[in-house]
């Protein structure tokens, strides 16, 4: 019964949180910001948006982006948040134009949201290893009691099955792992994260996140701390919808338990008991200390507001010490 009294105070916070390469940001702000409000997305990580700056704009519907870019051509990262839980923003860090990440607070829970794009498969070595470099950097800077969330284009096939990786993901991946796959899957233990996307069985049409041609494969991932994957309800791909040509956005359903902060104990000793001023010698300590504070004068001084916060601060003090000895 005691447990399942502890259990009622537990507040719940739901988020769906999602992520989507966009091709471009220009001309699709708005629509985009429909999408999300349709499809109930709060959060969503966007890749490759291709606005120069380190800013933050309204794209309409309550909804804010913030964004970072060097080139107005290629590359560029960001995270949308819905209007709500703007104001819940206590840091961004604009790494690079691939990774980025947003430190909220929800109801005293810390999230990290960190958006990132990988280099594509023909790019050099050199930039791909840089890319991780940067992620790791970012990861090893949260504290390990927050929550993360990382939205990315990975530009990898983690592939079908988990056979010696159970650790780190699910069985329901696309096809067959390629090198950049490998490289999801290294970061993924480094860092002690789950590949959520894998761990739900859907209908392929569901998995498949990257449409172009006749090419039907999955590059964009969520991930998220092992620890906190039973938060974690659901995971799919949002079909039906249009605003990014080739990718398809991923959304996952996480459930944040927030639980009821006690007082501490010193906080609740620094309620000023007045009634033990009746006892003759709290009352004798009290009004000699009141007088030292105010000079030695017997007739209190005409600012009152001054004088009242000498004698709640010398009431505070005797109580207290009385208490310690």
């Amino acid at each position: 019964m005691r447990r399942q009294r502890e259990k009622r105070k537990g507040k719940t916070v739901g988020l769906r949180i999602g992520t989507l390469n966009v091709g471009t940001m220009t001309g699709k702000g708005r629509e985009l910001a429909d999408v999300m409000e349709r499809r109930k997305v709060d959060i969503l990580c966007v890749q490759e948006t291709r606005w120069k700056g380190s800013k933050a704009r309204s794209i309409g519907a309550g909804f804010k982006l913030f964004y970072y870019g060097v080139d107005s051509k290629r590359n560029g990262v960001g995270v949308v948040l819905k209007e709500e839980f703007v104001r819940n923003v206590l840091e961004v860090k604009r790494v690079s134009d691939r990774v980025m990440s947003l430190k909220l607070e929800i109801e005293g829970v810390m999230l990290n949201v960190v958006s990132g794009y990988a280099p594509q498969v023909g790019c050099e070595l050199e930039e791909k290893e840089r890319f991780w470099s940067e992620l790791d950097e970012v990861m090893e800077s949260i504290p390990t009691g927050e929550r993360v969330a990382i939205g990315a284009d990975f530009n990898g096939h983690v592939g079908e099955g988990n056979t010696g990786d159970e650790e780190v993901m699910g069985k329901f991946g696309v096809k067959e792992r390629n090198l950049e796959g490998q490289m999801v899957v290294d970061f993924a233990k480094r860092m002690d994260m789950g590949v959520v996307n894998t761990y739900f069985q859907k209908r392929e049409e569901h998995r498949v996140t990257y449409k172009s041609g006749g090419r039907r494969t999955q590059v964009d991932y969520i991930l998220c701390r092992r620890g906190n994957l039973k938060e974690i309800s659901d995971c799919k791909v949002v079909v039906g919808e249009s605003v990014a040509r080739q990718h398809r956005m991923v959304v996952c359903r996480m459930t944040l338990m927030v639980c009821k902060t006690k007082r501490s104990k010193i906080e609740m000793e620094k309620k000023t008991k007045w009634w033990k001023l009746k006892k003759e010698e709290c009352c004798e300590e009290f009004r000699q200390k009141l007088r030292q504070a105010l000079g030695g004068q017997v007739v209190l001084p005409d600012d009152w507001e001054t004088t009242a916060e000498v004698i709640r601060e010398k009431g505070a003090g005797c109580v207290i010490w009385k208490e310690e000895r």
